[in-house]
């Protein structure tokens, strides 16, 4: 099973691609990501999960 993280990683990914892979835009994806897996699953953990420091747009583009 995948972890809320890691769901919230790859819906964050997808937004970023949707929108045109734009740059300087990670938090804004991040929380918007948040938003809808909570939105998807309410019995989901709640609370903040903070972005990986490590993932930045720069190494997204390099992923599709």
């Amino acid at each position: 099973m995948d972890s809320r993280e890691e769901r919230i990683k790859r819906r964050a990914y997808e937004i970023w691609e949707r929108e045109g892979r734009p740059t300087g835009r990670e938090q804004e994806h991040w929380d918007q990501a948040v938003q809808e897996i909570e939105a998807e699953d309410p019995e989901t953990e709640r609370g903040p999960v903070e972005a990986d420091p490590t993932v930045d747009d720069r190494s997204k583009s390099s992923k599709a």
